[in-house]
């Protein structure tokens, strides 16, 4: 099951059981932003339907970033303009395979053989308007900003910001309800990426996964992502071993462990 939220005017999240995703849509007077798109074709024909519910305009898609749970449902917009950062799409192209095989087997092994079906039947849709640091989307009397804040959760995050109604929606930059994913995540340059999104000013900002957050909450994160990265740096230099750096760290031994790793 799925929902729409409104969090500001004419700026909306649709939340999703599975994985407690969140992903977004932003209404203007010409056109419309689809931020994020779901892990598979049958979620993204659920969210382009879901979409033409709340509006009949035109769309363009912004991907946060290549994992398969943000990009796979791409495929239901299609023919469309598809945003990102440079490196989404390079990741897309290097892992993209790999990612539908590793999650269609893990959907498999946890016996949701529909779900793994979705994902193994994915056609990849590629972004073709590619953002190095920033652009601007103009939707018809509403413009969105686009920006890319360095790595941090991935080598190509990208935020949307709307500032006429003081939201960014900043993927998995933000995570509520579950703690930062570190996989191929850069911890030194996280806490960076977060002064980015805060220095937005925006009074609401929706993560990846989970409710949205105020400004207060991404400053607790950016202090844990800073004290990580501070763990990381001293294991590196062999001031700390792993597990003192467990020890110490906000979050549970196994993400610890995978931000160490990096």
């Amino acid at each position: 099951m799925a929902r729409w939220t409104e969090v500001a005017d004419g700026v909306l999240v649709r939340r999703y059981e599975e994985l407690d995703l969140s992903v977004g849509l932003v209404v203007g007077a010409e056109g419309c932003l689809v931020v994020d798109t779901g892990g598979d074709a049958g979620q993204g024909a659920g969210l382009a339907a879901a979409v033409r519910e709340v509006t009949p305009l035109p769309w363009q898609v912004a991907l946060t970033h290549s994992h398969f749970d943000h990009s796979f449902g791409t495929e239901a917009f299609a023919p469309c303009a598809v945003w990102a950062q440079r490196g989404c799409r390079a990741d897309l192209e290097a892992t993209g395979k790999e990612q539908q095989q590793k999650w269609a087997r893990h959907y498999r092994e946890r016996g949701e053989q529909e779900v793994a079906d979705r994902i193994a039947a994915v056609r990849l849709v590629l972004p073709d308007r590619l953002v190095d640091d920033g652009a601007e989307l103009d939707l018809g009397g509403r413009v969105v900003e686009l920006r890319h804040f360095g790595p941090a959760h991935s080598d190509h995050d990208l935020v949307v910001h709307v500032p006429d109604a003081g939201v960014v929606l900043a993927g998995d930059l933000v995570e509520q309800g579950a703690p930062p994913q570190f996989g191929d995540a850069f911890p030194q340059g996280w806490p960076g990426a977060l002064d980015g999104v805060l220095a937005l000013g925006a009074d609401v900002v929706v993560p990846g996964h989970g409710d949205p957050v105020d400004r207060a909450f991404v400053r607790r994160q950016r202090a844990e992502l800073a004290l990580v990265a501070e763990l990381c740096r001293e294991v590196a230099g062999g001031v700390l071993g792993p597990a003192q750096a467990v020890a110490r760290s906000p979050y549970p031994e196994e993400f610890t462990l995978a931000a160490l790793a990096r």
